[in-house]
C-alpha cells in the first residue's frame, strides 16, 4: 500500500507545481508550500505530544535539506529557467540508478543481473512516456546542472536517511525536515523579493494540494519506503512517476495521452517488476 501511496502521490508534486506556478513563482510556490506544512506538522507534533529534537535533529536536517530543499529548488528552478519538463523527467529517472550503484558498497542492498536490465528497462519506459517533450526546452546550460544537481541530492538524502536508519518515528523526521526546508526557502524567495503570496484562491488551492498530497503524502511515503524497504526500493518506484504524472494530467488538464506515453508505461511497469525482483536473501544492511 505505502508503495502505491509514494508513486500516486510523489506524481501529484508536478501537477501541483503546474497549477501553483500559475500563479506565481516557483520560489513563492515552494516558499508558502512549506510554511503552510511547517504549521501543519507543528500542530500534529502538538496533538500528538511527540517530542522533537535530540541528538539525531542535525542528520535529519540535512536529509531534509538534500531531499527536499535540494531536489525540489534545483529541479523546479531549472524547469522555471528553460528545461523541458520531460528533459527534467529523463534526468531524474537516473536517480534509481545512482542509488542502486552505491546501494551495494553503502548499505548492502545488492542488485542482481536481472534487477540491472529492470533499472535499464525502466529508463528505456520513461523515455518513451517523455519523448514529444524532449528538447522542447530553451534553457541555460547551467539549467541542466540546476535539475541534475537536485536529482544528486536526493539521491545522497536517500542514502544517508537508509545509512543512518533513524529510530525516531516518521512524524519526528518530517517535522524537522518540514521546518528547516520552510526557513530555507523563505530565505531564498525573501531575498529575491517572492515572499509576499498573490491574493487569488486558484494558488492557496495548489498550496493545499502540494502539502496534503506531495509533501505529506507523497514524502511521507518516499520516506516510509525507504526505511522498511530500503533505498534502492524506493529510488526505483520513482520510475513509475512520469507515466502516473501523465494519468494526473490527462485528468487534470485534458492533456491527451500517446501511443509512445502509453507504451512507456507498460514498459516503464515491466522494469519496476524487474528491478523489484529481489534476491534469494535481503542482504543486511549496515546499522548505525
Amino acid at each position: 500500500m505505502a508503495q502505491i501511496l509514494l508513486v500516486v502521490m510523489w506524481s501529484s508534486g508536478f501537477i501541483g507545481a503546474e497549477l501553483g506556478t500559475r500563479y506565481a513563482s516557483a520560489d513563492t510556490l515552494l516558499a508558502w508550500r512549506y510554511l503552510a506544512a511547517s504549521v501543519v506538522v507543528v500542530l500534529l507534533v502538538r496533538l500528538t505530544r511527540t517530542r522533537v529534537g535530540g541528538p539525531g535533529t542535525p542528520r535529519q536536517a540535512l536529509v531534509g535539506l538534500l531531499s527536499q530543499v535540494g531536489y525540489l529548488g534545483g529541479t523546479v528552478t531549472g524547469v522555471g529557467l528553460g528545461v523541458a519538463p520531460g528533459t527534467s523527467a529523463l534526468i531524474a529517472s537516473l536517480q534509481p540508478l545512482v542509488v542502486a550503484s552505491v546501494a551495494g558498497r553503502l548499505l548492502g542492498e545488492h542488485t542482481s543481473a536481472k534487477q540491472r536490465l529492470g533499472l535499464a528497462v525502466g529508463i528505456a519506459g520513461v523515455t518513451l512516456v517523455v519523448a514529444n517533450d524532449l528538447g522542447n526546452g530553451d534553457a541555460p546550460a547551467y539549467a541542466y546542472l540546476l535539475v541534475l544537481g537536485g536529482m544528486l541530492a536526493l539521491s545522497a538524502g536517500t542514502i544517508l536517511e537508509r545509512r543512518w536508519r533513524p529510530s525516531r518515528t516518521l512524524l519526528e523526521s518530517l517535522a524537522v525536515q518540514t521546518v528547516v526546508s520552510a526557513v530555507a526557502f523563505f530565505t531564498v524567495a525573501g531575498a529575491l523579493g517572492h515572499a509576499a503570496p498573490p491574493a487569488t484562491a486558484g494558488f492557496w488551492w495548489s498550496v493545499v494540494w502540494v502539502v496534503a498530497l506531495s509533501t505529506f503524502g507523497g514524502y511521507g511515503a518516499y520516506t516510509y519506503v525507504v526505511r522498511h524497504r530500503g533505498a534502492t526500493t524506493a529510488s526505483t518506484l520513482l520510475y513509475l512517476t512520469p507515466p502516473t504524472t501523465m494519468l494526473w494530467a490527462y485528468v487534470m488538464f485534458g492533456d491527451p495521452l500517446t501511443v509512445l506515453g502509453i507504451g512507456g508505461l507498460a514498459v516503464c511497469a515491466v522494469g519496476v517488476a524487474l528491478a523489484l525482483r529481489r534476491p534469494t536473501a535481503d542482504s543486511a544492511v549496515p546499522q548505525r
